[in-house]
């Protein structure tokens, strides 16, 4: 049986390369009916094709998609003449390759910079696979990954991580060479995966270009990224769920709205052209392709019947920012019936999911923090983050009262995007500490993007003045771990020492559990 493991083994340049399982990770999905250009069986490239290594995603039962892009000079614009390229995949039973179960061709395209998005279907449920892609005569890393449990299966434990906001120019991903070791079924990144700023002095390291804005810039952008051998590793450990939050556009756009310095017209060219670098760059299904600005990306996932996750997409549908946006006092606009973090579409998609789930976790993995927090802790004046919740009280008053109206079973928010540690008892009233709790939220940390180091002793100081909040970090980075059974949820803050440095140790910060049919977090 053909394998391209063999292949590679009996290469020079193979042995040169040593391709290790969990090495490397990334490539975007290829569009094999379009034709635009001409084929080349045997292609050759200027330097190895798969720099930016593998992915997995989106794990149904059956199917999961494989991603991979080539890029043999990722840093400038791939480095692909304009052709279609065929790329062969092959997905295996064991790590060696030799049991495989699946195998095809995909033809990456210019127009989709070189990507491949494989939905590999006939697969079992349940069980770990291996994968692994050939372009004329190299090979990739080996990658791994794993299908979801059968929809009404019974399944005793789950575990995953997620993660968010990993500014480049901030730090090292240090904190992902641990979680690609941690024994998991799924990651899932809650968004800020590329920072679109220009060059700034004084990190570790800088970003590759100016502030970015066409589809070039977008591409060289996530392909710096990607580039880093630690998050490479953490796709290549497990499949991954993903959503974006305001970074992979621009800081703080809302809908069709830009931050500043931007004509109408240029935004919408400007979100078009960082929706298509997403997707070129995620492992995808062809479901979530961009039609010009606009792109699905909101899903649900089943696990069995221990947990369903309501994958959100908080930035493309949510109406401006209120009252100039900012951390500052709510203007009436905070309260405005008609404002909506998730448009009134997705708003019914969420309440008819989370009506008919059978799971026993139901999870809204979504972006900015829901609770309230008051940042001000004098009582002369409330300070509340606009472009969080808080800024759209009357949407989340809507999803808050739906929870306690329709109870679905042990709802669970998880949030990125503020760049430090919480956990909050999420309230029907948070002005009435003995109101109901109707679900609990994490809020992880990041990867490796700071919270103001000026900001965590008012943060802290405020703390008595939200009884609802039961844990607060801003000083430390990494993801959080959680480890769910039909009786108990855990969340593991999981932290590295430094970001400075390529050799920072893991340990962990704090845990929390929630008990089934008990709203609320309880530190252990």
């Amino acid at each position: 049986m053909e394998s391209f493991y063999f292949d590679r083994l009996l290469s020079t340049k193979a042995k040169r390369r040593r391709f290790l399982i969990g090495a490397g990770a990334v490539s975007a999905s290829v569009i094999a009916s379009q034709w635009s250009h001409r084929v080349v069986a045997q292609p050759s490239f200027s330097a190895y094709p798969f720099s930016l290594g593998v992915a997995s995603g989106d794990p149904l039962p059956d199917s999961v998609v494989l991603w991979t892009r080539l890029a043999p000079e990722p840093l400038n614009g791939g480095g692909m003449p304009s052709i279609n390229v065929p790329v062969k995949w092959q997905i295996a039973e064991d790590e060696n390759m030799t049991k495989v179960v699946r195998r095809g061709t995909a033809i990456a395209t210019p127009e989709f910079a070189h990507s491949v998005h494989v939905d590999v279907g006939g697969l079992e449920p349940e069980r770990w696979y291996w994968y692994q892609f050939k372009a004329g005569n190299e090979v990739s890393n080996i990658g791994r990954t794993r299908t979801a449990s059968a929809r009404n299966a019974r399944v005793d434990k789950f575990r995953f991580a997620f993660a968010n906001c990993q500014d480049w120019q901030n730090g090292y991903y240090t904190a992902y060479q641990h979680l690609a070791q941690e024994e998991l079924d799924l990651v899932v990144h809650l968004g800020d995966y590329i920072y679109e700023y220009g060059p700034e002095s004084g990190g570790p390291r800088e970003h590759n270009s100016p502030e970015i804005v066409t589809l070039t810039d977008y591409r060289n952008r996530h392909a710096l990224y990607k580039t880093d051998s630690n998050l490479q590793a953490a796709h290549a450990a497990f499949p991954w769920i993903v959503t974006w939050d305001d970074h992979e556009v621009e800081n703080n756009y809302a809908s069709l709205i830009p931050e500043e310095n931007q004509s109408s017209e240029e935004f919408v060219t400007r979100r078009a052209n960082a929706y298509q670098a997403y997707y070129e760059h995620m492992p995808l299904r062809r479901s979530s392709l961009p039609q010009g600005a606009d792109m699905q990306l909101y899903r649900r996932f089943t696990f069995g019947d221990i947990v369903e996750f309501n994958v959100l997409d908080t930035r493309q549908y949510r109406s401006d920012q209120p009252c100039d946006d900012g951390i500052k006092s709510r203007c009436a606009q905070a309260f405005d019936p008609n404002a909506t973090m998730t448009g009134e579409q997705q708003e019914q998609w969420l309440f008819q999911g989370l009506s008919k789930s059978q799971a026993r976790w139901n999870i809204l993995a979504q972006q900015t923090m829901m609770a309230e927090y008051d940042f001000n802790a004098l009582p002369d004046q409330e300070l509340f983050n606009l472009d969080q919740w808080d800024g759209y009280v009357a949407a989340r008053d809507r999803l808050l009262e739906f929870l306690q109206q329709r109870q679905p079973s042990n709802p669970v928010v998880i949030t990125g995007d503020i760049h430090s540690s919480w956990v909050h008892d999420l309230k029907t009233d948070f002005s009435n500490p003995n109101s109901a709790t109707v679900a609990t939220e994490f809020v992880g940390t990041s990867i490796s993007s700071d919270f103001p180091e000026s900001f965590i002793a008012p943060t802290v100081a405020a703390l008595s003045d939200n009884p609802h909040t039961k844990f607060f970090d801003g000083q430390y980075r990494g993801y959080v771990r959680c480890h769910l059974t039909s009786d108990t949820w855990q969340s593991d803050y999981r932290i590295v020492s430094t970001i400075r440095e390529q050799n920072a140790t893991i340990s962990t910060l704090a845990s929390f559990v929630v008990q089934n049919g008990r709203p609320g977090a309880e530190r252990t």
